[in-house]
């Protein structure tokens, strides 16, 4: 990311915090859960933010979503980034679910 101001910083480092509460209990409780990341255009804030959830394989995020696992996941994310005051409306088109080889072109 390029210069932030001092309240996109603050925003970027509440969503920071939010995400990492979701990864350290999405790595306990969501299998073959791996990491997650997080883009966003703050002028077009907060529809431009995507959080990537990483997956060891295709075959994890497949089954992610037969258990509807990714809906939980969604919901974690949502919650966490209310108590920040972020509100995502339509959380599903935020959040995308990619295997590692994906992830890894992220970094």
């Amino acid at each position: 990311m390029s210069h932030m101001n001092k309240t996109t910083k603050k925003l970027d480092n509440n969503i920071v915090k939010a995400l990492t509460i979701v990864c350290e209990r999405a790595k306990v409780e969501i299998p073959e859960f791996l990491w997650l990341t997080h883009s966003a255009d703050f002028s077009n804030f907060p529809s431009s933010l995507l959080v990537s959830c990483v997956f060891t394989s295709n075959q994890a995020v497949h089954c992610l979503k037969q258990n509807k696992q990714d809906i939980v996941l969604i919901k974690w994310i949502q919650a966490e980034l209310l108590k920040v005051g972020i509100l995502l409306k339509q959380a599903k088109h935020n959040v995308a679910f990619i295997n590692e080889s994906e992830g890894e072109n992220l970094l």
